[in-house]
């Protein structure tokens, strides 16, 4: 993998931050992106850039600095949750703000790197979804009643049709993927899935994506998610 190019969103804690370590020990060069650094700072070799996805003057900030970088991967990890669930508790503008960070976000910053994927080998750009937007599973075995997550994660699977389509005269494959419940600050206390564990089975996955699959939902081991 020397000389491939990963660029990982909102990678200053949990999922995002394990991405960045691992692409970085796998021999990857790393872009990592988020609003500030994390406490301590990045492990040697990876290169850190402010980004706020909200903003699209920042966005665009990034585009400008890396104007004809190869990038081989783009991982669209950003998220936040609502700081409340259920009916009672949503909160119009807080629910705009998860929409804008989930959804248009990764979104905005695809469009914004187009041309950097383009000159990447065999692009992949990975929307870091979860099975809690599937229509057909997303209440199967979760209670989780986050209003503003879920449809911002419904949203963000049909953002990922929409882009494997326009992106695929470039070459580039587009995929949502669920990581699982996993053991970080978002995932909470109660989470089963180790984040060293999810991350390496999202790399996998990533490693072999292939065109034809463009516009997949795939969970963490692989299996297909309904939509």
């Amino acid at each position: 993998m020397a000389g491939k190019t990963v660029l990982v969103t909102g990678a200053g804690r949990g999922l995002g931050r394990e991405l960045a370590r691992q692409y970085a020990a796998g021999g990857w060069q790393v872009i990592a992106c988020g609003r500030g650094l994390p406490a301590g700072g990045f492990e040697t070799g990876i290169e850190f850039l402010p980004l706020d996805v909200a903003e699209p003057a920042s966005i665009s900030m990034l585009a400008a600095q890396l104007a004809g970088r190869p990038l081989d991967v783009l991982v669209n990890n950003a998220g936040v949750r609502s700081r409340g669930a259920g009916l009672h508790c949503l909160e119009p503008d807080e629910f705009l703000d998860v929409l804008r960070i989930n959804t248009l976000g990764p979104v905005l910053v695809t469009r914004a790197l187009r041309a950097n994927l383009r000159l990447g080998r065999d692009p992949v750009v990975a929307n870091i979804g979860s099975r809690a937007g599937s229509m057909a599973e997303g209440l199967l075995d979760d209670d989780d009643d986050d209003y503003a997550y879920r449809c911002s994660k419904a949203a963000l699977n049909m953002a990922t049709v929409q882009l494997a389509r326009d992106l695929q005269p470039d070459g580039v494959t587009v995929l949502s993927l669920h990581p699982g419940w996993v053991k970080t600050d978002m995932g909470g206390d109660d989470a089963v899935l180790p984040v060293e564990e999810s991350t390496r089975a999202l790399r996998t996955i990533i490693a072999a994506a292939k065109p034809e699959c463009s516009g997949a939902f795939l969970a963490f081991d692989g299996r297909e998610v309904r939509w």
